[in-house]
């Protein structure tokens, strides 16, 4: 069974394509940062209330691979 702990990575929950982009921000404040730095300055629109990580990164033409590997490492 997995436990909660085992999602946790740098301190933050695991963050995943699907991660809608406001439990991101809620989960990681530090994560805006990483936003902004990929173009992505969407994260304060209300879209980002209910627009997965992957679907934010395909709308900026960003790798979600790439940005996955920034935001977990928070």
């Amino acid at each position: 069974m997995e436990k909660e702990s085992d999602n946790i990575v740098g301190g933050c929950q695991m963050i995943t394509k699907d991660t809608p982009l406001i439990e991101v921000l809620r989960l990681c404040p530090k994560a805006r940062e990483i936003f902004t730095a990929y173009g992505m300055s969407c994260v304060g629109c209300m879209g980002s209330a209910t627009e997965t990580v992957a679907n934010a990164a395909r709308m900026h033409a960003v790798k979600v691979e790439e940005l996955l590997k920034e935001l977990n490492k928070l």
